[in-house]
């Protein structure tokens, strides 16, 4: 979606009024949840200076391998978390102690890239929610890095951007949204283990249903900060967003009712992919989401991955133009090219301009109530269609004002007509046929804050 415009609700809503369901479909407005001024302003706070200052400190480590030295103060992994965890507690000092800071952790032993046994250690930070805590958005980076052999533990290891721009942007963010209070919890995490094997995800995730968290969305930022691609563009207004479009745990009952009524595009992950594109198109006048219809690059993995894996919505932001010659790779000059993964391949600017997008994505929904839950769809030969959900109760509906319905071309790759319906748990679009548009429905706070559209059925569920 490359529009460059704040959308406004009320004028939508009432130029929709006003056209048919023909006239629509034949190209009305697009549609988007309301304005917030408090989403611009935390869309402009992200301080590149300060971004910086934590991708250098990263650097200074030496090497953040997974399997580097643990002991020393100055050098490898242990150093690394130690630092993060430190500063973690310093901004939550800052705010009164509003977060909870802590390690959470697991033994991996005898892995293709893990002989014997390695301690995977994650640093974490919970923001609770005012209203309803265990309803959870997450943001994550990588704290490891790596040189051409993955096992090498020993060499220099940058990784100013991979992954040092995720770690600095999930700690900016925390600067960022500390300050303000969300009905639900917010968690930036610093993960490891992800060069050998995603298993700081996977041990998170297990950490997180054990403790009975209703994760609605992981965003996974892997490599933030590289504008100079190794095609030669170089191009600082676009950021990919990677989701699946079937959930990894659809049953095989699941899969047949999805190939009948649909649903392949329509993941929780590729809608929050959508809710993504349009807050970028409403906070970021020079920032472009280009939505990446894929789990993530071709034989390559992240750290979303486990998420989804385990039945969490989850996408992975990152740069559009990737320079391959500075990821993987010892430190060398080679026929005039400089290999490694430097702190001079890294735009500071751009990196404070895609933590401020998570920033919001995180804000707008930890401030909107949970998205509808058992989402259902009728009007098989019928001119109108029926969407019914669950009316939301307890702590998920006490900043509810209602639900809207939205639909759009099966051929659109965004939302394009909505409407909203009130508090009630079902609403019937009258001469909108069933066979020819996708649907879906969104939760709206009395505030205006909007949850992400939830396609009918178990293929864009997500969860209770």
């Amino acid at each position: 979606m490359l529009a460059h415009k704040k959308l406004l609700l009320l004028p939508l809503l009432l130029l929709m009024a006003n056209l048919s369901p023909a006239q629509q479909s034949a190209g009305g407005p697009v549609a988007g949840p309301a304005y917030q001024t408090r989403l611009q302003e935390i869309a402009d706070a992200p301080s590149p200076e300060r971004i910086e200052k934590d991708i250098r400190k990263l650097v200074s480590f030496g090497t953040r391998h997974t399997l580097s030295d643990t002991v020393s103060n100055t050098r490898g992994i242990g150093a690394a978390r130690r630092w993060i965890k430190a500063e973690f507690e310093r901004i939550s000092k800052d705010c009164g102690g509003c977060l909870e800071v802590r390690y959470v952790s697991d033994t991996i032993m005898n892995r293709p890239r893990i002989p014997g046994t390695v301690n995977i250690v994650n640093v974490i930070a919970i923001q609770r929610g005012t209203q309803d805590p265990k309803r959870v958005v997450m943001m994550t980076g990588d704290i490891d890095s790596r040189v051409t052999d993955v096992l090498n533990y020993k060499s220099d290891s940058p990784g100013a951007n991979d992954n040092a721009t995720g770690i600095a942007g999930a700690l900016e963010a925390a600067r960022v949204l500390s300050k303000h209070k969300f009905p639900g919890t917010i968690v930036y995490a610093a993960l490891s283990g992800e060069e050998q094997g995603l298993f700081g995800g996977e041990i998170l995730a297990t950490w997180a249903r054990k403790q009975d968290w209703r994760i609605k969305a992981v965003l996974n930022n892997d490599m933030i900060g590289n504008i100079e691609g190794i095609n030669g563009t170089i191009n600082n207004t676009v950021v990919r967003v990677f989701s699946e479009g079937t959930r990894d745990v659809e049953t095989a009952q699941e899969a047949r009712q999805r190939r009948f009524t649909g649903g392949e595009v329509d993941s929780p992950s590729r809608n929050i992919g959508r809710y993504i594109d349009v807050l970028a198109d409403q906070y970021f006048p020079s920032l472009d989401v280009m939505m990446i219809y894929r789990l993530d690059r071709f034989g390559r993995g992240g750290h979303h991955r486990p998420f989804n894996e385990q039945g969490y919505p989850g996408v992975r932001i990152m740069e559009a133009f990737e320079n391959y010659n500075r990821q993987h790779q010892d430190l060398r000059t080679e026929n005039g090219i400089q290999y490694g993964d430097v702190i001079e391949g890294v735009n500071f600017p751009y990196a404070a301009k895609v933590t401020g997008l998570n920033a919001v994505t995180m804000a707008s929904m930890a401030a909107a109530p949970a998205p509808p839950s058992g989402v259902k769809i009728s009007g098989a030969v019928s001119p109108s269609t029926t969407l019914s959900w669950n009316k939301a109760t307890g702590k998920d509906a006490q900043n509810l004002a209602g639900y809207k319905v939205y639909y759009r071309l099966t051929t659109s790759p965004v939302w394009e007509y909505s409407k909203f319906v009130g508090n009630v748990d079902q609403h019937t679009l009258e001469n909108v046929i069933i066979d020819n548009y996708f649907f879906g429905v969104s939760s709206v706070s009395k505030d205006g804050y909007e949850s992400p559209v939830v396609f009918p059925g178990a293929a864009g569920s997500f969860g209770e």
